[in-house]
């Protein structure tokens, strides 16, 4: 398949999906942490697509490299956040959780790859 957009980018593509599915997660957070660990976590869990759509604009490697550098820093944080959050008890969805937990993984394993392979060239 060729890539003609970040769009196409399956790494980007992933990162949509863990977000929407964080932001599900997020819904039933008590009403008292929407604006704070809550809005951390969307705020995180957002800027790992973004991140890689911006680098993909960028003109060289390097600076591509950056951003996909700061999408696992964001990806690390998400995970922190909502281990946090699983410790204050407000994961209700412990499925969703789960399924969450193994996006992470899976993502953090993609960015790592690409930035291996942007660093190389």
């Amino acid at each position: 398949m060729e890539i003609s957009s970040y769009r196409d980018l399956i790494v980007w593509q992933k990162g949509i999906e863990l977000a929407v599915n964080v932001y599900s997660l997020t819904k039933n957070f008590p009403d008292d942490e929407k604006f704070a660990l809550s809005n951390q976590v969307k705020r995180c869990v957002t800027s790992i697509p973004a991140n890689i759509a911006e680098g993909y604009g960028r003109q060289s490697s390097k600076s591509y490299s950056q951003f996909m550098k700061i999408s696992r820093g964001s990806l690390f944080e998400l995970e922190t956040h909502l281990l946090l959050a699983e410790k204050l008890g407000f994961i209700q969805n412990n499925e969703l959780y789960a399924h969450v937990k193994e996006q992470i993984t899976e993502e953090g394993k993609m960015l790592n790859a690409f930035i291996k392979k942007l660093d190389d060239k």
